[in-house]
């Protein structure tokens, strides 16, 4: 069976009204069903705006024998509240977590409503060292952004803390909450489902869309987590930070593939001398086709060259 037809069977749309409430936000998101009991808001794979919300990853939850385990808080208290609703329109089960994939704002600024809920949240240890002293500037640009879709969201720093691993026993299925190492941001993890086989990456893994590297990505650092992730999981379903569930070939294509072209090529301008206008200037065109392309792929470059240099001056 191709992987096209796999994907085409294995998920459906589930249809939920997604008519914006008063504010503008829409009271529910529509979802895809990724298997019986692993649901996907996917968002856009763009940067985050006012038109779309906010919503530009994926939120994504697990329907179990104890309750519900939501993957990331959202963007702002709305969005949060319209994936809930969404939530209530498969299931009647209570959310038991909130899990977020790392410290950005679009993962972590939804927990203010979730917090109201009276929901844990989880997350790893440098992540809510991230957004502990971060989150004020994150609620900032979001609100300067989101204006009026911003209401009722305020910096709501996660409870429960992790280093490598964490586990939740739901019952019907266990969830394994894992840290690889360094990733696109403080805290990445990976959430991991292992009787049905399926990984939720967060931003470790990227398709459809190019990875961005910030000031403090290490890219070394996350080929490693990457080969790591990939060594001890053998997943056959993926639903990664942004885009659509797919499978760990194209993941690593995307993302490991990605980091290792564009390290390689920067490495190689510095071994001939070469100087940070090379970098911006490295042809990346065999990535054009991913979204944010144009936005991205010549901030990646400088970012890496100006990493990297250190090694050679």
């Amino acid at each position: 069976m191709s992987l096209r037809n796999f994907f085409s069977g294995l998920m459906l749309f589930v249809p939920v009204l997604v008519s914006a409430g008063e504010s503008g936000v829409p009271d529910q998101l529509e979802l895809t069903k990724v298997t019986d009991r692993v649901y996907s808001a996917i968002g856009e794979t763009a940067p985050g705006t006012y038109e779309n919300n906010g919503h530009n990853n994926n939120l994504s939850f697990i329907i179990t024998a104890k309750g519900v385990v939501v993957m990331n808080g959202g963007d702002n208290y709305l969005l949060a509240k319209a994936l809930h609703n969404s939530i209530h329109s498969v299931t009647d089960k209570v959310v038991k977590y909130v899990v977020n994939e790392n410290g950005q704002g679009h993962a972590m600024l939804g927990n203010s409503y979730w917090r109201d809920q009276g929901v844990p949240i989880i997350a790893h240890e440098a992540a809510i060292e991230e957004f502990r002293e971060h989150g004020d500037i994150k609620l900032a640009s979001m609100e300067n952004r989101n204006k009026e879709k911003a209401e009722g969201t305020y910096v709501a720093v996660p409870d429960i803390g992790f280093s490598d691993r964490y586990d939740l026993d739901m019952g019907d299925v266990k969830i394994e909450l894992r840290y690889f190492g360094p990733g696109h941001s403080p805290g990445d993890i990976a959430l991991w489902i292992p009787q049905d086989k399926l990984l939720i990456t967060g931003d470790l893994g990227f398709h459809q869309r190019l990875l961005a590297v910030f000031d403090d990505t290490d890219t070394g650092a996350w080929i490693e987590s990457f080969d790591k992730m990939s060594e001890e999981l053998d997943p056959e379903v993926v639903i990664p930070g942004h885009g659509e569930p797919t499978t760990l070939d194209v993941v690593t294509r995307e993302t490991r593939g990605y980091l290792v072209f564009l390290r390689s090529a920067v490495i190689e301008i510095l071994e001939n001398g070469g100087g940070l206008d090379e970098a911006y200037n490295i042809d990346q065109s065999q990535w054009a086709y991913l979204d944010t392309f144009e936005e991205l792929a010549g901030k990646n470059a400088g970012r890496v060259y100006q990493h990297l240099e250190f090694d050679y001056f």
